[in-house]
């Protein structure tokens, strides 16, 4: 709808929108835009402005034709759809001053220029220095390493997030091997346990019982429209913690805010969401803290009506390409759901495919490597729930080679672990079991920390030259093994991946580098490939797509430093790759619409990724 009166935005407006006039900043249209350095300016007659810009006091000009710093553009206008509709201009004044400097998505603090105080009404709200961004990255790295508490580092990013996003975003993509552990696992794990006591404003979308049949409502009061990413838990089995209920909204955040550092997706574009449907932990449910619906766990048909409305009302707000990833469900309902929708949605279910993509990539690395074949290999799984049993498809996807678990509990097995069951007799220790299958590669997704004991290592080293251990629960605490027994307890001699990260360990005359078998390597860079090829659904080649390209990116210097993955500080690039290789095969499966395909899909990767440099405004 659009407002030909004046008058009508003025009497739109709450009050308190109207008191914080004046200002000089305006919204302007492609054709005023100053596309050297992305400035704002007068509007004209050809210029329009969303009246939820207005109401918000701010807006950044983006030429609609360009992805370059604002993350993949519609190319047929489609997604206009679900943006505000536009208004028709004039010049009108809207927040500055004190709100310019409460608005994360535009503050620079002390980086706004002298000419932009002027022109922006700062003059004398900030200190007089004028510092530059890189400066800025220094200060807030200096003061976050003066923390010795992980957790009071996560606090102090999350609130440099909710001050400044692109200070936020410069210093976690220059520094992403330091912060990466502290944005995310294992840190995020001590924040989702304690997420009620230091919760402080939203960071995404709380949907609960209390909103069934009002769900789409609910998605509507986020205040960006042109979302392209929604990471979704439930709260169940927040990494090797359990359920959490309402408190595993700190996994979707963080989640998220690696889609927009490691895969440059657009912070706008992005959702995170939290689907309350109680939680069966009691010490949550007595704990005055706690942030959620106060009962046991809905299940069956109450559970399944719920999250239905959701995913019907999230396609119908945000269309058919919407990306839906799917966090810490627990097993029952991770599979199901994954089976449900991943014909009628681009759904896509990060423990189980994220998790056996980037083990894949690791197996695939040492094969190179070490010689050999997958189909030469024996794997031994301990734990046999999402992400075992993703892993176990996938590399039988790669070698149409079956997994191990004992046929003979068939009958006790949850569905999606029948496929895997090989005739054997039940063991009850894993040194047993190591013994009788006499496996070239242990793969550990069991949640129960310190289960690669002394005699499961040295049985593996027994039986293998270079044993191939990967210890993946999540957090650290419940690693099957450190990279420290793994390394002493072979001699020096498994090749070793782990879930959480562990510092590197002499041993001998050589100090291994563990590898981290983690899913971010995968997940921002297969988010990519999908959006800027707008995939309507996720397939299985993909995943494949994704494991070959990120075990490309490994060189032998890497592997003779005992990495099966490329280092963290090429994470951009190597998400590039990712994508363009995930794109590819969404062009050749017929499941892209964004056509025709680019010609170099890595250089058009690149170009679509956010960029977290400030713009200069006048």
């Amino acid at each position: 709808m659009r407002l030909n009166n004046p008058a009508s935005i003025s009497g739109s407006f709450p009050d308190k929108h109207r008191r914080i006039l004046p200002t000089r900043v305006v919204v302007a249209g492609s054709s005023n835009r100053d596309k050297s350095n992305g400035s704002l300016l007068m509007a004209t007659d050809e210029s329009t402005a969303t009246l939820k810009e207005m109401r918000d006091g701010y807006a950044e000009v983006v030429d609609p034709k360009s992805g370059v710093s604002g993350g993949v553009q519609d190319v047929y206008g489609e997604d206009t759809a679900t943006e505000d509709q536009p208004v028709t201009p004039w010049s009108v004044s809207v927040a500055s001053g004190y709100s310019l400097l409460r608005d994360p998505h535009h503050n620079k603090g002390l980086a706004f220029s002298e000419k932009e105080r002027n022109s922006h009404y700062l003059r004398g709200l900030l200190p007089p220095t004028v510092i530059s961004q890189e400066l800025q990255v220094k200060k807030m790295l200096h003061n976050i390493r003066q923390y010795q508490v992980p957790l009071q580092k996560y606090m102090a990013m999350m609130d440099l997030q909710e001050r400044n996003q692109k200070l936020f975003y410069k210093l976690l993509i220059d520094n992403v091997e330091e912060l990466l552990p502290i944005v995310y696992t294992p840190t995020v794990g001590e924040a989702c346990q304690k997420y009620g006591s230091i919760y402080s404003r939203p960071q995404g979308v709380f949907i609960s019982l209390k909103d069934k049949g009002k769900v789409l409502e609910v998605l509507r009061n986020w205040p960006e429209k042109n979302i392209q990413v929604i990471v979704v838990t439930d709260g169940e089995r927040i990494l090797g913690l359990g359920d959490l209920g309402c408190h595993g909204m700190g996994i979707p955040v963080g989640k998220l805010s690696l889609y927009t550092a490691l895969g440059g997706i657009r912070p706008s574009a992005c959702l995170p969401v939290t689907i309350d449907v109680g939680t069966n932990n009691e010490k949550l449910l007595d704990d005055e803290f706690y942030i959620g619906l106060r009962q046991k766990r809905a299940i069956g048909q109450e559970y399944a009506e719920l999250l239905h409305e959701f995913m019907t009302a999230v396609k119908q707000n945000y269309g058919e390409r919407i990306l839906i990833q799917f966090e810490d469900f627990a097993n029952h309902n991770a599979f199901d759901l994954l089976e449900k929708y991943g014909t009628t949605h681009l759904v896509f279910n990060d423990d189980i495919q994220g998790t056996a993509s980037v083990v894949l990539a690791g197996l695939i690395s040492a094969m190179k490597f070490l010689g050999g074949s997958l189909a030469d290999q024996r794997f031994l799984f301990l734990g046999a729930g999402e992400a075992g049993t993703g892993i176990a498809e996938l590399i039988a996807l790669e070698i149409s080679k079956q997994g191990l678990i004992v046929s003979s509990r068939l009958e006790s097995l949850q569905h999606f672990k029948k496929p895997w069951a090989h005739e054997h007799e039940p063991v009850k220790e894993l040194v047993d079991a190591v013994n009788a299958i006499k496996p070239t590669i242990l793969i550990g997704t069991s949640g129960q920390g310190r289960t690669f004991t002394k005699e499961v290592v040295e049985a593996m080293a027994s039986l293998n030259e270079k044993p191939i251990i990967f210890s993946l629960s999540n957090p650290t605490s419940q690693s099957e093994c450190t990279a420290e027994e793994a390394y002493t307890w072979s001699q020096g001699r498994a090749i070793f991946a782990s879930g959480s990260p562990f510092d590197p360990f002499e041993y001998g005359d050589n100090v291994f580098v563990p590898g981290q078998a983690n899913n971010a390597y995968i997940f921002p860079g297969l988010g990519l490939g999908l959006i800027m090829s707008g995939a309507i659904r996720v397939h299985d080649d993909m995943l494949l797509a994704a494991a070959e390209a990120l075990a490309g990116q490994v060189t032998q210097e890497n592997f003779d430093k005992g990495l099966l993955y490329p280092p963290f500080k090429n994470i951009r690039k190597i998400s590039a790759h990712i994508a363009a290789e995930v794109a590819a095969k969404a062009y050749e499966l017929g499941l892209a619409t964004r056509l025709p395909p680019p010609k170099d899909l890595v250089k058009y990767a690149e170009s679509c990724m956010y960029s977290p440099a400030y713009r200069t405004y006048r």
